[in-house]
């Protein structure tokens, strides 16, 4: 690269970042329902999954790089690649494709996972590596397999995995269609927003399995029941994610707000049930449905799949307030 490559000079300040980020993870009370993520997270070198990464600045972005010739430059590099925020890995033409979440909202995802010794686990969207590494770290190289559309970020996942000491599963093709040559599995999570819940991942989970994913500015976490059947809850947590692309990526177009009151326009629950009912609630009515409900949180809200279709809900599938999504 022509560079300064990293040595073992930076070591100390890494193991003194990653330990502090711990600390925040675990005052977030992200590793509260399964303290075992915290080795993982203490051990994991998530440095070593960004060795460049665009903060932005006032017009665009700034590159951060890990084989910077100053010092300086290679500590605010270090240091910001243990903060507990996002980091954007891969713009092209000002689009962002590819990041490394936010570690508590990752630790969040994980511990709403429900792992367990033996259990077997497909991520849909490979990204740095860093969660198939914690995956791997916590289940087992074997356990864990990754998939991402773009042989680019595969490739890199795997170098990444590789430096850090990890070797899951890595697949390049359209993770839409899940793994089915590795299938079937105990644990499904996604790492990119989808529209709805792709038939292929109920498919390839086990009866009582579960399936992780971000959707409509949420995580929804299902059961498996078996006969392509999944019922759950979403999470209480905000999460916003890259599309995913290919087969099953979220399309349609910026909602207009208007007659709505700028007080519902910028509250983040509003906007969740308007991305939830896209298309079918106009803005007018999902402001009347809110208010009347009681500005609900997102742990009301629901998704079921049958052998024929799927749908969210308010409270009750089979209640009055219930939406079809794309199956």
């Amino acid at each position: 690269m022509g560079g300064y490559a990293p040595g073992r000079e930076l070591d100390g300040l890494a193991a003194a970042a990653r330990a502090a980020l711990v600390r925040r993870i675990e005052a977030s009370g992200a590793l509260d329902a399964d303290p075992g993520w915290r080795d993982a997270f203490a051990t994991v070198p998530r440095h070593l999954f960004v060795p460049y990464y665009y903060v932005g600045v006032v017009g665009g972005y700034e590159r951060r790089w890990g084989e910077s010739a100053d010092r300086g430059a290679r500590e605010r590099w270090l240091r910001g690649a243990y903060e507990d925020t996002p980091l954007a890995t891969r713009l092209r033409d000002g689009e962002l494709l590819s990041s490394s979440s936010q570690p508590s909202l990752m630790a969040d995802m994980l511990t709403a996972l429900g792992v367990a010794d033996g259990h077997t686990v497909l991520e849909i969207g490979a990204g740095t590596g860093y969660n198939a590494a914690l995956l791997a770290h916590r289940l087992g190289d074997d356990k864990v397999t990754t998939v991402d559309l773009d042989p680019e970020i595969t490739e890199s996942a795997r170098r990444h995995l590789a430096a850090a000491g990890y070797h899951p599963v890595v697949v390049t093709g359209d993770g839409a269609r899940g793994v089915p040559q590795r299938a079937p599995f105990d644990r499904i999570i996604a790492t990119c927003a989808l529209g709805g819940v792709p038939r292929a991942w109920v498919g390839q989970t086990r009866p009582g399995g579960r399936i992780l994913m971000p959707l409509a500015t949420g995580l929804i976490v299902l059961t498996v029941s078996g006969g392509g059947q999944a019922e759950g809850r979403f999470l209480h947590t905000p999460a916003y994610f890259v599309p995913l692309r290919g087969a099953g990526r979220p399309g349609g177009e910026p909602v207009q707000l208007g007659g709505v009151p700028r007080r519902a326009r910028e509250d983040d629950l509003f906007r969740f049930l308007l991305a939830l009912t896209r298309g079918i609630l106009d803005p007018q009515e999902a402001h009347a449905l809110w208010e009347q409900e009681g500005r609900p949180q997102r742990e009301r809200y629901g998704i079921t799949v049958s052998e024929d279709r799927q749908w969210a809900c308010l409270d009750d599938p089979e209640g009055p307030y219930a939406w079809p999504l794309p199956s």
